[in-house]
C-alpha cells in the first residue's frame, strides 16, 4: 500500500497535538517514517513543513512500520528528544493500538509474554520469530468486537520490540488481516495491514496531566472496524468532546 506525497497543508493537517517540546501525528499508512537503504518516499522529508517558527525541523522519538498508521511522535529540539527517549526507554509512554485480525484468541482478555529474534531468511531478508533466547516481548490485549472470522482487538505494547503485535497476535492463532508475511498472504494479497496505532499518553511534564493523542482509524481499516462494532460517528463525537476538555495544539 503505497501513500501519496504530502503537501504542506496535509501534514500540517495531521497534527494531533502540537506544543513547545513536541508534536504528534497522524501517520498515514504506507510511507516509511525515514529513508530506507532503497531510498523512496519517506515522512521526514516533510518535517520541514512541521517547524511552526522553530529554526530547524523535528526529529522521530520513535518509530512505526511502513504499513501502520497513527500516532506518532516528534520532538522539536534536542532537550525534547532526550526527554521522549527517555520515556520511551523505560516504558512510561502508554501506547495503543488497534487491530482487526484473522480469526480469535482464545480468551477475550490477556497478555502475550513471548521474546522475540530476528531470523534472516533464504531470499535474503529477515522475520521475527518467537524464540526462547530473543528478547523480552510483552503485549497486553483485549477484544473490542466481533464479527465473523474478523476480530477487533486492542493492543497495550509493554515493550518495544520490531513487528512484535503482528508476531504476537500471529502466535495467538489470529493474525493481522492484510498480514502478508506473518498471516495467509494468498487471501491478504490485496488487503492492505489493519494496525494502527489508536493513541498515546505521555507523561512528560512532571506536574500536568499527561499529553494524549487520539487517531481517527484510516480508511482502509474502517469497514473491518465498522462491521465489529465501531462507530465512526460515535468516535468522532468522543473526540471532539476530548479536545473540548483536553489540553492540545498549543505554544510555537
Amino acid at each position: 500500500m503505497a501513500a501519496p506525497a504530502l503537501t504542506a497543508a496535509e501534514i500540517e493537517n495531521r497534527v494531533l497535538y502540537r506544543d513547545g517540546l513536541l508534536l504528534v501525528i497522524d501517520k498515514p499508512a504506507g510511507l516509511a517514517v525515514h529513508a530506507g537503504p532503497g531510498g523512496g518516499d519517506n515522512l521526514e522529508r516533510y518535517f520541514h513543513h512541521l517547524q511552526f517558527g522553530l529554526p530547524k525541523p523535528p526529529s522521530l522519538a520513535h518509530r512505526l512500520d511502513r504499513d501502520t498508521s497513527g500516532c506518532l511522535v516528534l520532538g522539536r529540539h534536542p532537550k525534547a528528544l532526550r526527554r521522549l527517549g527517555k520515556l520511551f526507554q523505560e516504558g512510561r509512554a502508554e501506547k495503543v493500538y488497534w487491530a482487526v485480525t484473522r480469526g480469535a484468541p482464545a480468551t477475550e482478555a490477556g497478555r502475550i509474554d513471548a521474546a522475540l529474534k530476528k531470523l534472516s531468511t533464504k531470499s535474503g531478508g529477515w522475520r521475527m520469530v518467537v524464540a526462547a533466547d530473543g528478547q523480552s516481548s510483552v503485549t497486553d490485549y483485549r477484544v473490542l468486537g466481533r464479527a465473523g472470522d474478523l476480530t477487533w482487538i486492542e493492543c497495550r505494547p509493554r515493550t518495544g520490540r520490531t513487528h512484535q503485535i503482528r508476531v504476537h497476535l500471529a502466535q495467538l492463532g489470529c493474525p493481522l488481516l492484510g498480514d502478508h508475511q506473518y498471516g495467509d498472504a494468498v487471501a491478504d494479497q490485496d488487503v492492505p495491514l489493519h494496525l494502527h496505532s489508536r493513541s498515546i499518553s505521555l507523561p512528560i511534564y512532571p506536574k500536568r496531566p499527561p499529553v494524549t493523542a487520539v487517531a481517527l482509524p484510516p480508511p482502509h481499516m474502517q469497514a473491518a472496524l465498522e462491521s465489529c462494532g465501531w462507530s465512526r460517528l460515535e468516535d468522532e463525537a468522543d473526540r471532539q468532546a476530548d479536545d473540548t476538555d483536553g489540553e492540545h495544539a498549543a505554544g510555537p
